[in-house]
């Protein structure tokens, strides 16, 4: 498959992928909050098709609001994109800005599904959280956008 260049305003010929910023940098910055992170989408390559894409973040972790005690769980993140894709480490920044930030797991898990489809635009998208025990009750959070009839 050819890669194509696209125009800038100067004329020069630019990367295809050269409006992403987070990836390949020698210095990686972490946000501190999920509003100071920047989730990053490039063009996706079949728009004709749908297919799912599935991110699995078994690391992901953020505080009680109440206690502040830190709260461990698995994110999964299915979509079919449209015109955009997420980029994988700004989705990983992203995810990490929720490690000092306090948040309860309902909350987390449709913020994350508010944020990125607002980035990219998905033709359909699913957030699920399967949170480690606190106090012997562990939550299971399910959130989705758009429409599920395209997944089987």
């Amino acid at each position: 498959m050819k890669k194509e260049k696209t125009q800038t305003s100067a004329g020069k010929k630019a990367l295809p992928h050269s409006s992403l910023t987070l990836l390949n940098r020698n210095h990686t910055e972490y946000p501190d909050s999920p509003d100071k992170a920047k989730i990053e989408t490039f063009d996706n390559a079949y728009p004709q098709r749908n297919y799912v894409i599935t991110f699995d973040c078994p690391e992901y972790s953020s505080l009680c609001p109440v206690t502040n005690q830190p709260d461990y769980g698995h994110i999964t993140v299915r979509y079919i994109a449209d015109k955009k894709c997420i980029e994988s480490k700004a989705l990983k920044l992203y995810l990490f800005s929720f490690r000092n930030f306090n948040t309860f797991h309902e909350e987390s898990v449709n913020r994350i599904l508010t944020d990125l489809v607002k980035a990219c635009r998905p033709r359909w998208m699913e957030v699920i959280g399967d949170f480690m025990p606190r106090g012997g009750i562990s939550i299971h959070v399910r959130a989705e956008e758009g429409d599920s009839s395209l997944v089987k």
